[in-house]
């Protein structure tokens, strides 16, 4: 099968957008003329039309010019850890360079979450830690997140990294 020349791409993507060879010349801002030649490769439009063409076509440049679409593959989602398995790491670094570890399954800390707002009961003294509701990020957990979910640096120097392993 021969390969599309720009013109042939050109002409099939302003018919597929029902557009007349005037339509395009105006979105552009050249002639009818023009749209012409370049539809009979005659001559192709600079850098600067491509790029227009390639926003009302709605395609990337490598499309516009004929380099071929890489299709997407979907593979098996790989399995997510079990959630029992898994660690949530709390890192701490207070204002005056005091360094804080917490490292607890999962398992424990979902029995640890305050219902009501969503804190851990045995984090207290973090100003940083006060609105972050454990319980959305249990949730992201069970849907597959891991690595590291939030970084967070506190008005009052303290820095805060929370992992799920």
């Amino acid at each position: 099968m021969a390969k599309e020349t720009f013109g042939q791409r050109l002409s099939r993507l302003r018919k597929e957008k029902e557009l007349t060879q005037n339509d395009i010349a105006d979105k552009v801002g050249v002639t009818s003329q023009a749209v012409s030649k370049w539809e009979n490769d005659q001559a192709t439009p600079d850098i600067d039309v491509l790029v227009k063409l390639s926003e009302i076509f709605d395609i990337s440049l490598d499309e516009l010019l004929g380099k071929e679409r890489k299709t997407v593959e979907f593979k098996e989602k790989p399995s997510k850890k079990e959630i029992e398995k898994m660690f949530l790491r709390i890192s701490i670094l207070d204002s005056d360079g005091e360094k804080v570890n917490v490292n607890l399954p999962l398992s424990i800390v979902k029995v640890l979450i305050n219902r009501e707002n969503g804190e851990l009961n045995f984090v207290t003294g973090s100003k940083s830690l006060e609105n972050v509701d454990f319980r959305q990020i249990i949730e992201l957990v069970e849907q597959g997140l891991i690595g590291e979910i939030m970084s967070i640096d506190g008005s009052n120097g303290e820095k805060i990294s929370i992992y799920v392993e």
